[in-house]
């Protein structure tokens, strides 16, 4: 139960502010927003605030913002459409209702020849009387149809009316705040725990291991290797694999006083690359320092991010097997084994998956933000937009494939952890 608990916030928190990332810049270049939405699929609940609606929805395996005329919700009052309309104080149209059959008091019907509701904002024709009219449509206009109430987008509120790198902002804040997001988790820990000093101090020593019998001790500090000055951790690590089977003398600080020895390191397989080591265990101290919390924050980012892209390139060039992807039921498992490391092997996990999410998001494939953005730039380079109708197929074909990647991995974690 509490690794489901902390499977939903986890994945929950990473799904809303990737999306309110396309939210804030959507809005901050005029664009309509429609609908928030956190999951897909049956809505559960749903909230109207202004113009757009929040929803929770059944399916918990992403969300979206949708912009009004990114999709199909066009409406087109063609001539002979029969259209009950209530007006406003300023006797503009403030609702038009379609398939009306009995008016209310307050509302008037009219047979129409013309309208425009994107530019112009007028709908002509004839009302019950035949007598022509002509009435301006108020930019917050509502239509009902079926029951379902959509507000009135004019044209300079739609996504694609705005400029290109308005649109490519609103489109790539969504993964800009999985990286944000990733940066204040790793801040707060650091507040709140403390930053690693990455000082060079023994933790422990494995029984039997070279340090242990060469008289290294819990608690010495590393201070040289070889005549080879030693400020942090890394560097001892560095040195120690970089020479197997090679005797290497320290000096250590042990109770104020400097102790030399030396120790043969022993020689281990890591992947296709002989390393040494001479079993130590390492537990860096830690240090409440703002300022090294918000340099540590930024540099956990950066780090992450590297490691993940160096992984797709890997995968990319066969290295790295399809198999070891992991979907939704390998994160749980791997979520349930960090959980039992404490709060903050969490944060740093959800982090990570901040990162990662933010990263895969980029990919510059068809239905991600990475392939919205990429015909973004062949907008840029060309001087006019991609035909949207070729641009819809790309992205259909591109969810497609996305769906028979998600049902794989997610086949492959089923095996793995069930079977």
């Amino acid at each position: 139960m509490e690794t489901t608990i902390a499977f939903i916030l986890i994945f929950g928190s990473l799904v809303f502010f990737h999306e309110l990332g396309h939210f804030i810049f959507a809005k901050r270049a005029g664009i309509l927003v429609r609908e928030f939405a956190i999951g897909f699929g049956p809505k559960i609940i749903g909230y109207t605030k202004g113009e757009t609606i929040y929803t929770l929805r059944l399916l918990p395996i992403g969300g979206y913002v949708r912009m009004a005329g990114e999709d199909l919700d066009k409406i087109d009052l063609k001539p002979g459409y029969r259209i009950a309309i209530e007006l406003n104080k300023k006797e503009e149209i403030s609702k038009i209702i379609l398939n009306q059959k009995n008016p209310s008091p307050q509302q008037l019907f009219v047979e129409v020849e013309k309208a425009d509701l994107e530019k112009d904002l007028f709908v002509e024709g004839y009302d019950e009387e035949e007598k022509f009219v002509r009435y301006s449509v108020a930019r917050s206009a509502v239509v009902v149809e079926n029951g379902t109430e959509t507000v009135l987008a004019p044209y300079d509120r739609q996504f694609n009316s705005k400029k290109l790198s308005q649109r490519a902002m609103a489109i790539f804040a969504g993964p800009l705040f999985n990286f944000i997001l990733a940066f204040f988790i790793f801040l707060a820990i650091g507040l709140i725990q403390g930053v690693p000093t990455m000082e060079p101090v023994i933790f422990d020593t494995q029984e039997n291991g070279p340090a242990a019998q060469s008289g290294l001790l819990k608690g010495d500090v590393v201070t040289k290797i070889n005549g080879e000055s030693i400020a942090t951790w890394d560097d001892m690590a560095r040195i120690i694999q970089e020479n197997p089977n090679q005797q290497l003398d320290f000096t250590v600080s042990r109770d104020g006083q400097e102790k030399e020895m030396s120790i043969v390191a022993d020689s281990i397989k890591n992947g296709e690359e002989t390393v040494g080591q001479i079993g130590v265990y390492y537990q860096s101290p830690l240090e409440k320092n703002p300022l090294k919390a918000v340099q540590n924050g930024a540099t956990q980012t950066v780090d992450w991010t590297i490691q993940i892209f160096q992984l797709l390139g890997k995968l990319i060039t066969g290295q790295f097997s399809i198999d070891a992807l992991s979907g939704p039921v390998g994160i749980y498992q791997a979520t349930d084994e960090v959980a039992k490391f404490g709060v903050f092997s969490l944060m740093n996990w959800a982090a990570i998956l901040s990162i990662n999410l933010g990263i895969m998001n980029l990919l510059p494939l068809p239905a991600l933000d990475g392939g919205r953005l990429l015909f973004f730039l062949f907008e840029g380079l060309r001087g006019k937009p991609i035909d949207r109708q070729k641009e819809g197929m790309v992205h259909l074909v591109g969810i497609m494939l996305l769906m028979v990647l998600m049902i794989v991995v997610t086949w492959n974690d089923i095996q793995r952890f069930f079977f």
